[in-house]
């Protein structure tokens, strides 16, 4: 069914649910979907019927967003989810990032990939440990937009109540505070997601509360764009020698732009060779254009013929990344099977450069409880997130993670087992 409102020429944005395990995310999207138009009330019913059949009555509506067969088996989210959703003024991809602690790494993957996240707050439950992991993560992944989602408000106990409601606020905004963000600037919103109250429709059970739904909240908040326009940053990933008869000297170098704008004529540097030149030309599948900007993916020309392999990043003049072997980050381990290992190489991989690098020291844990430094525990497992220093094989091309989601990020892969043991933010 398409929504009224569908148009994808509009402002996109990317919004994440995320919060504790059973406190109503993936509840929250289904009966926003459902209320906005997207979904039909059939496909509702036929979700609750499978839920009750499966001894999960009430999470119907959790079944739009829950598709894996374990999930709906076991109730939770577990893979991170993705749905189309219009309003008037924005389209959205909205994320449904798991709250089960097994599945941290699926959550980190969602929320960094957000512009905006929704935190829920089962107002019966209060802040509880994923609760506080989930607005730790959202500070540090850098998004720059947070909404409070206190639900549940119709559960026995809370019955609309508006001390309720308070208590649970006066709670989540301490947690803003430690986490990073100012609270008065995050929305907090009393919701019953299972009954659609203040989500798409005003709630005539909590006359009390005078602020906006959350589908209000969400139209309005304001967002930058999540990629940086000052830096040019173009990643090479191929080199193309056609070498056919008709494209005999051709030699173009196709990625995906990472920050800035590039125009034909800019005068340009390869990194890390030094060699200058001049942008030629800039091809896409739709043609040739006169400028590339993150995060389009083009294929550049170059003046002169310079010597570019993959990994080597075409940058403006004057305006070169950080170039170096040693690099602090905060990593999140993933691996359920290893810990870290100070010392043993690992490969790291970053934009379109491959390396091996040495994790050389854990300098800190954060305890995700109280979000404070943990320095006598240094024993870094599944779900740790910790401040490391590692030395790679080769200089990596990189910006800081808050100038840089692109440039700024990484992963670690265990060589052994080919298997993505750690995702990084440099520092």
């Amino acid at each position: 069914m398409g929504s009224q409102w569908e148009d994808k020429s509009k402002p996109h944005l990317n919004i994440v649910f995320v919060g504790h395990v059973d406190h109503g995310k993936s509840t929250t999207v289904g009966r926003l979907l459902l209320d906005s138009g997207h979904i039909e009330q059939h496909v509702i019913e036929k979700f609750e019927q499978e839920a009750s059949e499966r001894g999960k009555a009430g999470f119907g509506f959790a079944y739009v967003m829950d598709g894996l067969k374990e999930e709906r088996e076991r109730g939770i989210t577990i893979d991170v989810a993705h749905k189309e959703f219009f309003t008037p003024k924005y389209y959205f991809t909205v994320i449904d990032a798991p709250g089960h602690r097994d599945f941290v790494k699926n959550m980190i993957t969602g929320t960094s990939q957000a512009d905006a996240a929704v935190l829920n707050v089962a107002a019966n439950d209060g802040v509880n440990a994923q609760t506080k992991e989930h607005a730790f993560l959202a500070k540090v992944l850098g998004v720059k937009e947070l909404i409070v989602n206190i639900n549940k408000m119709d559960i026995s106990g809370v019955d609309w109540s508006e001390d309720k409601y308070k208590s649970a606020v006066e709670e989540v905004s301490n947690l803003l505070k430690m986490a990073g963000f100012n609270p008065a600037d995050v929305p907090k919103i009393p919701c019953s997601s299972f009954n659609g109250e203040n989500l798409f429709n005003k709630s005539d059970n909590m006359p009390w509360y005078k602020g906006g739904t959350l589908l209000y909240t969400l139209e309005n908040v304001f967002i930058g764009n999540e990629f940086n326009h000052v830096d040019a940053r173009f990643p090479v990933q191929w080199v193309i020698r056609p070498q056919s008869k008709e494209h005999h000297d051709f030699r173009g170098f196709a990625g995906r732009v990472a920050g800035g704008v590039f125009k034909k004529g800019d005068e340009v540097t390869v990194q890390p060779s030094g060699f200058r030149s001049r942008v030629k030309a800039i091809h896409t599948f739709e043609g040739e254009v006169d400028e590339a900007f993150a995060p389009m993916s083009v294929t550049m020309t170059l003046e002169d013929e310079i010597d570019i392999s993959r990994g080597d990043m075409i940058v403006k003049q004057n305006n070169p990344p950080l170039v170096s072997q040693d690099l602090d980050a905060m990593i999140c381990w993933f691996s359920e099977s290893t810990k870290l290992q100070l010392g043993r190489k690992y490969t790291i991989r970053h934009t379109t450069r491959e390396a091996k690098c040495v994790i050389k020291e854990a300098k800190y844990k954060v305890n995700v409880n109280t979000l404070h430094k943990v320095e006598d525990d240094l024993e870094v497992g599944l779900n740790d997130i910790a401040r490391i220093s590692l030395r790679t094989s080769a200089p990596l091309l990189h910006d800081p993670y808050k100038r840089n989601r692109q440039t700024g990020s990484f992963i670690i892969v265990d060589d052994a087992t080919n298997a993505t043991v750690a995702a990084g933010m440099i520092v």
